[in-house]
């Protein structure tokens, strides 16, 4: 069941009025949570039924694992083997269903001198849509319990309900067990603002996710289908950009939604991007996108890390290692992985050699420099992370310095006219200049949320108008799905 879908706008409008006409009212907190982890499990089951088994499995052992991890008497070997049964069947399941067959292909390709072969050990299994996502956050919970940071629940429902809230259920944002989970405890009164700013963040994601994501998506799919011989130094250029933008777009649509549904409810998310386009430095990029999943790599891969023997004198090798799990994490692909390490190595000796010295400059000057050569990293990057395997990395690559004059007078096979590209351009301009003002006039924004309201539910009426008008219907609708649900 996908947000963008006219089945989607019939579950929410029947959870929405019966959550706040009947559900929440009496102060029913259990109740409550047994109607939003109902409505969940429906929403999650829509895809397929069985995807339920495996996020019961995952919530049924941990939350048992949990309460005994409660005990900080116990021994702590006691703990530690609590703690690697959670770790054992959630990475289990997440390795079986999500990178078993990844690493078979990898071995069979060493098999393969010897003359032997392991595809006959493949499964034949779809990957569950947000397996990654619950995974680490029900992880969170008993990492955090074990590190005696965090009490667990005795509420099996709110535990349940928490780990299967469908807001941010298939594509996040990962949400930690100490911010999300008490709210599930805490009674939620009918509150007008946050129904009209959750209603404001829901159109306006909907708006980046059909008028401008599933647009740019058609011609980025079209121009990685296209041969060496068809692409040449404006086409391929034309998709790098195109696919940066529509990968940040459609996510960030995603969870902009997401926070908005959730609002809507009653409960609060947390923020998961803060206008990464703008970055001044790949480390920047880094903290304003993705923003709980880099927290969640920091905090249980980083700092474990840096605690072991002379950790502290290995932060290459840790953010190496960091790096490779966030590049693995996003697909069962080598170029994933690649993407991952490219991103490390910036991070690692691009910093200190180019961007550090750029800080001796004046302010706009330094600031202009290292976002354009921010900007020119993660849109170089993202090939890796698009392309399908790394010999369509390398055509997209060499075709971006062709600007022949053979090449440039080959007729186009991309099935995008002029006025769409013209119209593409235009919605690039008008999404970057809303992102500026919000970067660098915030009090603007914030003027515009809490101002006129005539002047805000005018921009609700355009943006409802340009879904209606401009969406990318039809045989531009080829990215229906969110980027993320691949995840």
């Amino acid at each position: 069941m996908q947000f963008n879908t006219f089945v989607f706008g019939i579950f929410m409008s029947f959870v929405f009025l019966l959550y706040w006409s009947v559900v929440n009212h009496g102060k029913r907190i259990r109740v409550r949570n047994g109607f939003l982890l109902a409505v969940s499990y429906v929403f999650y089951g829509w895809w397929d039924w069985r995807f339920l088994t495996l996020i019961v499995v995952s919530s049924m052992v941990d939350f048992a694992v949990g309460a005994r991890l409660g005990d900080f008497d116990r021994p702590d070997s006691d703990r530690r083997r609590l703690l690697a049964a959670s770790l054992a069947v959630n990475l289990g399941l997440l390795g079986l269903f999500k990178y078993f067959n990844f690493f078979l292909e990898s071995a069979d390709v060493m098999l393969s001198v010897f003359g032997w072969s392991a595809s006959e050990w493949r499964l034949q299994w779809i990957l569950p849509i947000g397996i990654s996502f619950y995974t680490f956050q029900t992880l969170s919970y008993t990492i955090d319990i074990y590190r005696k940071q965090l009490r667990p629940t005795n509420d099996p429902v709110a535990f349940f309900a928490f780990v299967a809230f469908f807001p941010q259920l298939v594509a996040g944002p990962i949400e930690r067990a100490n911010n999300l989970l008490p709210q599930f405890g805490r009674f939620h009164k009918l509150d007008e603002h946050g129904i009209k700013s959750g209603m404001l963040l829901v159109i306006w994601g909907l708006f980046k996710k059909i008028v401008i994501a599933d647009r740019l998506a058609f011609y980025v799919n079209n121009a990685y289908q296209l041969g060496p011989e068809e692409l040449n130094g404006p086409i391929a250029l034309t998709a790098v950009v195109f696919f940066t933008l529509q990968l940040y777009v459609d996510f960030s649509a995603y969870s902009e939604i997401a926070i908005g549904l959730a609002r809507m409810l009653g409960f609060k998310l947390s923020t998961n991007f803060r206008r990464p386009l703008l970055a001044n430095s790949v480390a920047d990029l880094w903290a304003r996108w993705h923003i709980s999943l880099t927290s969640w790599f920091k905090d249980y891969i980083m700092l474990p890390l840096r605690r072991l023997p002379n950790g502290q004198k290995r932060r290459g090798f840790n953010v190496m290692v960091v790096f490779f799990v966030t590049g693995l994490w996003h697909g069962a692909n080598w170029t994933f992985v690649l993407w991952g390490l490219v991103n490390g190595a910036f991070l690692l000796l691009f910093e200190p050699l180019v961007m550090r010295p750029l800080y001796r400059l004046p302010v706009v000057v330094s600031r202009i420099l290292r976002t354009g050569l921010s900007t020119i990293f993660m849109y170089g990057a993202l090939v890796l992370f698009r392309a399908p395997d790394m010999t369509s990395a390398a055509t997209i690559y060499s075709a971006i310095f062709d600007w022949s004059e053979a090449s440039l007078s080959l007729d186009s096979k991309l099935s995008f006219s002029r006025n769409e590209l013209y119209f593409s351009w235009v919605s690039i301009l008008l999404l970057m200049s809303i992102e500026s003002i919000q970067e660098w006039k915030p009090s603007w924004a914030l003027a515009f949320h809490r101002g006129h309201s005539w002047i805000r539910w005018s921009a609700v009426f355009m943006m409802v108008l340009g879904v209606l008008i401009f969406g990318s219907y039809g045989i531009y609708r080829v990215e229906e799905d969110f980027i993320y649900f691949q995840f």
